[in-house]
């Protein structure tokens, strides 16, 4: 059973999560032929990603 993870910035709408996990799922359905696919969303806050040696909360502070 593949597993699809998303790492990535916190989507606050619910409905968008929605619409990511179907996506995924259906593009990955079309090109493995098999119904059975997780996707899990890990969402990091901008304290907690580091780009470059610099956290991202302090790149969009200034």
């Amino acid at each position: 059973m593949p597993i699809i993870r998303v790492d990535g910035p916190r989507i606050p709408e619910i409905e968008r999560k929605r619409e990511l996990v179907k996506r995924l799922t259906d593009v990955a359905i079309d090109i493995y032929k098999i119904e059975h696919i997780v996707v899990l969303i890990r969402e990091n806050t901008p304290e907690n990603v580091g780009v470059n040696g610099e956290l991202i909360a302090d790149k969009h502070r200034g």
